[in-house]
Parts: C-alpha cells; sequence; structure tokens
C-alpha cells in the first residue's frame, strides 16, 4: 500500500476534531524522530515531567519495539504540514493472564483543549481492537495507559473516556547521601564486580524477581538487547549478590548523566532492586541498597532515586522509607475493558 494510501485510510477512519488544517498521518520513519522529540520536549513545562531524552535514545527506543508496528500503530496530529501531536499503540501479555493493549498520545500544550489529544485517544483503541480481532480470546482484554500527578491533561482525557485508576507507583528520593548506615551481607553470600558473561545470568535471575510483581509480563529478549545499548547501562555499578554461583539480589544502579546536566543535579539510580525468594527476609536488600548509596556517593552523585510499586507485596515502599527515601511523584496505571 503506498503512503497516500495509508494516510487516506488514516484519515477516513478517525473521529478527527472539526479544524483547519487538522490531519492525521502515519509514520515516516527515521524523519519523524526529531519531531517526536520537539514535541517531547514542548510537553514537559507544562506537563512538569523530568524526562531527558535525546533524538538518539528514540532511535534506540525504536529499533527494538515489540508487539508495535510503528508505520501501523502510530498516528501523528498535524496542523498546516505542522505535526503538534502524536501516540503509538502495542501490546503485552500478563503472567497471569491479562492482555494489555496499551498506548500514550503526546500533544503540545497550546494545542490542547481542542479536540486533537481526544481524537488520537480514540483512533488507538480503534487500532487497538483491530489489533485485539487478531488475538485468540483466551482471557480478560483491558486498555492500559498512565499519567503522573502532574500530567493533568491526559489524565482528565483518560477518565472522560471510561478509565479507571487502579494502582499507583512512586518516585521516590533520598535528598542527600549521608548519614549511610553500615549493613552487613548476610552470612554466606558475597558482592563480585559484574563479568561482561554474567551480564545474562543476573538478567534470568531478575527476571525470576520479578515474576510475581503486580502486572509483570514476560520479559523480551529486545529488551535485553535494547539496555545494552543504552548510557545508563553500566553494570560495573551493579551491586549484584552471589550465593557461590547462584545470584541472590541485586541493585542495578546507574547514573543519567544527560538528566542530570538537564536539571542541575548529582543523581544517582538504584533501581532493578530484587532477590530471589529463597534469600528473602534475611536482609540482603537492605544490605545492597547501602553498598549502592556508597558507590553512586564516590562517583560525586548527592542523591539518589528509585520507582516503586505502592502496593508492593513484599514490603518495599516501608523498606525505602526506612532507607531514607522520600515520595517525590504518583504515578497512576489506568484501565478500562476493550471490549
Amino acid at each position: 500500500m503506498s503512503s497516500v494510501a495509508v494516510l487516506d485510510r488514516v484519515q477516513t477512519q478517525i473521529d478527527a476534531p472539526a479544524n483547519a488544517g487538522l490531519r492525521i498521518r502515519s509514520f515516516r520513519g527515521e524523519a519523524d524522530y526529531p519531531v517526536m522529540h520537539r514535541i517531547i520536549a514542548g510537553a514537559k513545562e507544562e506537563d512538569h515531567t523530568e524526562w531527558a531524552t535525546s533524538v538518539e535514545d528514540i532511535a534506540r527506543n525504536y529499533r527494538h519495539l515489540t508487539n508495535c508496528d510503528p508505520y501501523q500503530d502510530m498516528f501523528f496530529a498535524e496542523v498546516d504540514g505542522q505535526a503538534v501531536g502524536y501516540s503509538r499503540v502495542w501490546w503485552q501479555q500478563e503472567l497471569k493472564g491479562t492482555r494489555l493493549y496499551q498506548h500514550f498520545a503526546h500533544l503540545l500544550p497550546q494545542w490542547r483543549g481542542k479536540g486533537m489529544r481526544r481524537a488520537l485517544l480514540q483512533r488507538n483503541e480503534r487500532r487497538l481492537r483491530e489489533i485485539a480481532d487478531s488475538h485468540p480470546d483466551t482471557g480478560p482484554c483491558v486498555f492500559e495507559a498512565w499519567a503522573s500527578d502532574t500530567e493533568q491533561h491526559w489524565e482528565s482525557l483518560l477518565l472522560e473516556a471510561g478509565y479507571k485508576a487502579i494502582r499507583h507507583s512512586f518516585e521516590m528520593v533520598r535528598p542527600d547521601l549521608e548519614n549511610i548506615p553500615n549493613l552487613p551481607l548476610p552470612e554466606g553470600l558475597e558482592v563480585r564486580p559484574v563479568q561482561p558473561e554474567q551480564v545474562e545470568t543476573i538478567w534470568e535471575a531478575a527476571r525470576e524477581a520479578f515474576r510475581d510483581h503486580w502486572g509483570e509480563t514476560e520479559w523480551q529478549p529486545e529488551w535485553l538487547e535494547e539496555w545494552r545499548e543504552s548510557p545508563t547501562f553500566m553494570p560495573h555499578l551493579w551491586q549484584v549478590a552471589w550465593d557461590r554461583d547462584q545470584v541472590a539480589g541485586m541493585v542495578q544502579n546507574f547514573v543519567n548523566e544527560a538528566e542530570n546536566e538537564e536539571y542541575g543535579r548529582q543523581r544517582g539510580y538504584t533501581e532493578g532492586i530484587c532477590v530471589r525468594r529463597p534469600w528473602r527476609r534475611r536482609g540482603l536488600a537492605r544490605a545492597l541498597i547501602a553498598r549502592s548509596f556508597r558507590v553512586i556517593k564516590e562517583l560525586g552523585m548527592t542523591e539518589a532515586a528509585l520507582g516503586v510499586d505502592a502496593q508492593n507485596p513484599n514490603g518495599a515502599l516501608q523498606l525505602y522509607r526506612s532507607m531514607g527515601f522520600q515520595v517525590a511523584k504518583q504515578h497512576t496505571t489506568y484501565r478500562k475493558p476493550l471490549h
């Protein structure tokens, strides 16, 4: 199908608002990466989102998409030939059986309130229904989207469209790296420098540890490949505890240098915190977090951050609070039945 035919098909199917000069078009490949970057950057101040991304970051992400064909699953809103917003859809299968049909829609603030973002949301849902029709009817199916507590415009559109807030997560920050507790590892465990050939073993251990988390889906090989290419892939900072040849738990520390430069801070991330079941309830996570504080402090960092599911069944929120982290922002997962 020609690109003109694709555009015609998309435009005839969308519930577009009556705005002079508005058209909805499809993805045009790499030429759209700077367009997407401009739209993301143009919305950050209005939405109070701290997201340091580059055209290269976008290109890397789109090289590794799973369950998504951007030429069919992306839509750009244009006014007088200038892109002012875009959206994308994809799907995932929860380990517990629910199929998730996921999406987002970005729009520059000056074009909000004119029905454009609502039109993108409606087109997202229509495309996701088309995808769902090609899947076997084997369990519950839901639309899923996300918003932080500062993304009020997107949140209001989701609620208006019938989405319900079903889960919250927190962005947490430890505002200093002073008074780090001295917490020994549990007996029989040791932390060793990560060797390149161990990365896949560590990845598999983390995948196993996270399987009982809410909303968990099967990890895709593409995710690891993208991560390896990312500037925040820093195995030399990880704190991985071993019980002889078995990974017991870990903290996958990193520093986002671009973000620190943009926001004028020295923050290190203590993410990917997990302990495998046989080694839980022994103080391992706490000890690894304390070690991580020292590692990032030695790099000149002055604060630490992480994200956590507010209803984590293993008491992660309480653990992080006890280690000096404070809630800085709330994020919400929204869902509604597909049919």
